[in-house]
């Protein structure tokens, strides 16, 4: 990558939930920045921006990284997924659903980096234990839920997804 101006914008093309997308980006432009205000992906949320708090979680190239520690040249030329590209158009994915029913979210600010946390978990590891989902949600302040129930939704939805990759 050849050196960056400071100050100059700079394109920055992607593959943003599947789709072509493009914008431009100071180089100290951080990727959460640029996925709300250059591309209106306002779902991604940003709390501490420091890593710490996850609300801004996404998926880089298929892995869960936090976007506030991200530049936004950096994601130059690489796919990334954000909590609107979960769903296919009007329906909600499993793990969404399972979200809804076990009443895993109030506030909803921590919910989206939640999501794309265990999105990225499952599609890794379709079987995990009680244990390895809270061990995983140890990435993750959440001031509403007591976490019990995304726990029960993580588990749900994990085991609706190995029932349908079974059927």
């Amino acid at each position: 990558m050849p050196a960056l101006k400071s100050g100059a914008r700079h394109p920055v093309a992607l593959k943003f939930n599947g789709k072509p997308a493009s914008g431009w980006a100071e180089p100290r432009l951080l990727l959460s920045d640029f996925l709300r205000h250059a591309l209106g992906a306002t779902g991604t949320h940003v709390g501490c921006e420091h890593g710490v708090c996850g609300a801004c979680t996404v998926r880089v190239d298929g892995m869960a990284v936090r976007s506030c520690l991200m530049l936004a040249v950096q994601a130059d030329g690489r796919a990334v997924d954000t909590v609107e590209g979960l769903g296919s158009g009007d329906r909600l994915s499993a793990l969404q659903t399972a979200f809804r029913r076990h009443h895993a979210l109030q506030c909803g600010f921590c919910t989206p980096g939640i999501l794309m946390s265990l999105d990225d978990y499952l599609g890794r590891h379709p079987d995990p234990t009680e244990e390895e989902i809270r061990i995983l949600l140890g990435g993750h302040l959440c001031r509403c839920t007591g976490y019990t129930g995304i726990v029960r939704a993580a588990l749900d939805a994990a085991a609706r997804l190995r029932e349908k990759a079974r059927a």
